[in-house]
């Protein structure tokens, strides 16, 4: 019996170890691209280079994932996920726009810099206050979106849905210096951006969330150089106009707390800040986290229960 039971456990130990390494190397992955994309800019190729960034992101939205399902997730992984991040949606699509874009002889690598260092920020500012919980909104505009909208933007620029219209009149090589001044400032800002939509048929939350799921799939596989930089523009636009409309209404956007969920009942708050207020009753947002948080203490499950595996170990941060 003892016999039994020890070549079991040796038989389950080399599954186990390759399942905790599946997400870091989907991450590692990550990182390949982000480098490869690097070297095809400099080699002067910036379409080639937006399509490396792509995969990168392909990569970044799975390895959190995997690690969610498989319970493999780890501080390690967290800040493994942050540091390639940099380099994929960082340092990446600066380099992408300083090769084909930006003026090489003067200071605008000063733009590319700029970039880089909001990205490093925001990344930090991540793992401190969102990495590791559920989430429905980002605080500040996540770095694979701002790193998307720049190395996508020559794939774009390449289409007669940009040539054949009036867009290819504007004056892209100036505003694109703008462009990622403002991205760079979106991203360390308090702009609530939406995370990954709940798809379903329940709500109409859900309908909407399932045709933005689908719209996507079908823009990516049919028409991926028409569609990701104006569906990425879209994206920061949605999250700036709509924190400004709440900003001039005097309503709360949702903090960094408030953005965690747990469960339905966590959704249930959040989505009460979305509503206007009845009347004079309303949750104000160290309320919200106040219930939160007391909602959270009642439903944590125990650490030393049989069976986990991971009791010390914290889910993976990536932002997707």
């Amino acid at each position: 019996m003892s016999a039994h039971v020890v070549g079991h456990h040796h038989r389950r130990r080399p599954i186990r170890r390759a399942v905790i390494l599946l997400p870091s190397g989907l991450t590692i992955a990550n990182l390949f691209f982000g480098i490869f994309a690097i070297v095809a800019a400099a080699r002067g190729d910036p379409s080639r280079a937006g399509l490396y960034v792509v995969l990168a992101g392909i990569f970044d939205v799975f390895d959190g994932r995997v690690a969610r399902a498989t319970n493999t997730g780890s501080p390690l992984g967290s800040e493994l996920d942050s540091l390639v991040d940099i380099v994929s949606f960082g340092v990446a699509p600066a380099m992408i726009m300083y090769f084909a874009v930006l003026n090489r002889e003067g200071w605008d690598w000063v733009f590319s810099f700029a970039f880089i260092a909001c990205a490093a920020l925001r990344l930090a500012r991540f793992n401190v206050e969102q990495a590791g919980r559920a989430k429905r909104y980002f605080h500040g505009l996540p770095s694979p979106a701002a790193g998307l909208t720049l190395a996508t933007y020559y794939w774009f620029s390449q289409t007669s849905l940009y040539n054949d219209t009036n867009i290819a009149n504007l004056q892209w090589h100036v505003m694109l210096r703008f462009v990622m001044a403002g991205l760079g400032a979106l991203m360390v800002s308090d702009a609530s951006y939406p995370a990954v939509p709940t798809v379903g048929f329940r709500s109409l939350r859900e309908v909407l969330g399932t045709i933005v799921v689908v719209g996507t799939i079908i823009g990516v596989f049919f028409v991926p150089k028409q569609f990701f930089f104006p569906a990425c523009l879209a994206y920061v636009l949605y999250g700036l106009g709509r924190s400004v409309l709440l900003g001039l209404l005097g309503r709360p956007t949702v903090s960094s707390h408030d953005a965690d969920l747990d469960n339905d009942d966590d959704e249930t708050v959040i989505e009460a800040l979305d509503r206007p207020p009845s009347g004079t009753l309303a949750y104000s947002p160290s309320e919200t986290t106040s219930v939160v948080r007391r909602r959270r203490r009642r439903r944590r499950p125990k650490r030393d229960r049989p069976g986990n595996d991971n009791p010390d170990g914290a889910p993976p941060s990536p932002e997707t």
